[in-house]
């Protein structure tokens, strides 16, 4: 995993910022994307990717916390979980490119682990 991070914001609640692979079933080029999500705590944010089936998620250290600009992005979103292409490595973070809603990653099944038997 390249590089994540949090910030504790004043009404307790955190954003977490990681930075993954693209999913195989999700739309767009391939490449890394950052990822950005509003929860009560760091391990309810990890736990809201795992839930879409980005399962191996995990953030060990505080390398790359979320930008103001990312976390004001979030917090202004109703579902709190957006996602963008991330920066070459070693470049500044500045896009022009729009956030995305994360059903936008997953592709029209809206979860990026194995396929759901046929009920």
């Amino acid at each position: 995993m390249a590089g994540g991070g949090f910030c504790r914001l004043p009404n307790g609640t955190v954003v977490v910022a990681v930075a993954l692979n693209r999913p195989a079933g999700g739309t767009g080029p391939a490449g890394p994307v950052r990822v950005l999500v509003h929860a009560a705590n760091r391990a309810r944010a990890l736990t809201r990717l795992r839930n879409l089936g980005l399962r191996a998620v995990y953030l060990r250290g505080n390398t790359q916390p979320p930008t103001p600009d990312e976390v004001t992005a979030v917090l202004h979103h109703p579902d709190g979980l957006l996602w963008r292409t991330a920066p070459p490595t070693g470049q500044e973070p500045r896009h022009q490119e729009l956030w995305h809603p994360i059903r936008a990653l997953l592709g029209p099944a809206g979860y990026a682990g194995p396929a759901r038997p046929a009920a």
